[in-house]
């Protein structure tokens, strides 16, 4: 999809609150100068991507929703990395006619990566100013690479929610961590409970880490990667009732989170 009537990136709900979803991976849009240049088809490129992350966050009090597609910049890479150059840079597929890319496409996609910075950390700093606050950094992951008629990748290395905490500071905030954990495991769903697990298949990357940086004893960033279990990956085709669980699943946690938050706040 080439838009330019979208905005690149929105924020959503009640921000005086102190969680937060983000969906930085849900968009699918590109500018119409990078869309020239991209060969990769429509269809890999909805693979790669998150679809659907903003449902899953939707009911989370404050939200972040990027519509930008990772294609077009990256904004859980750091700033060097994050416009995808050359098919070394985005795990060997071909994303564009004749790299590098062009300086000028480049800046024009670092500059929506820069503006999408500026504005989260002018919310966030209102946010940590009132004590510590957790932030969803909401993702999903593929799970049938070998195609549409393959084996599903081993349930042991692949849970249905891996919780990245690789930046965190776990020593003060590790309580917070198994509260969401235990909660989200605890929670009943039509296929049973989810299988929560941390640090399997991802840590983490760029918002994490500059959030845990820039608000060191308050953020406390759970990148979260759900399993493409509510979508078929090759087809694009979302199931609906699975996106809602895992939505309600997901805002469910936010009680013990409070406890845990303030029993890490008098310590």
């Amino acid at each position: 999809m080439v838009t330019t009537e979208r905005p690149a990136f929105e924020f959503h709900g009640d921000w005086n609150e102190q969680f937060i979803a983000t969906a930085i991976h849900n968009g699918h849009d590109v500018r119409s100068e990078l869309a020239a240049e991209l060969v990769l088809p429509e269809a890999d490129r909805l693979r790669e991507e998150d679809p659907c992350t903003d449902e899953i966050g939707a009911l989370v009090p404050a939200r972040v929703v990027v519509n930008r597609s990772r294609f077009e910049v990256d904004l859980n890479r750091a700033r060097e990395e994050a416009v995808y150059r050359s098919a070394d840079e985005a795990w060997g597929l071909e994303i564009v006619r004749d790299p590098p890319l062009d300086e000028d496409i480049v800046a024009g996609s670092l500059a929506v990566y820069d503006a999408f910075y500026a504005e989260l950390g002018r919310r966030l700093d209102a946010v940590a100013e009132r004590g510590p606050f957790v932030m969803f950094d909401v993702h999903s992951y593929n799970h049938r690479r070998d195609g549409a008629d393959g084996e599903e990748a081993p349930e042991a290395e692949n849970p249905e929610v891996n919780v990245g905490t690789g930046s965190l500071d776990r020593d003060r905030f590790g309580p917070v961590v198994d509260a969401f954990i235990e909660s989200l495991a605890t929670t009943g769903t039509s296929a049973g409970p989810l299988d929560v697990r941390e640090n399997i298949r991802f840590r983490g990357r760029q918002l994490a880490a500059w959030t845990h940086a820039r608000y060191p004893g308050r953020g406390v960033v759970l990148a979260l990667e759900f399993k493409k279990t509510f979508m078929d990956e090759w087809t694009g085709e979302a199931d609906r009732a699975r996106i809602d669980e895992l939505a309600r699943a997901l805002a469910s946690t936010i009680p013990a989170l409070e406890e845990a938050l303030s029993e890490v706040a008098t310590t």
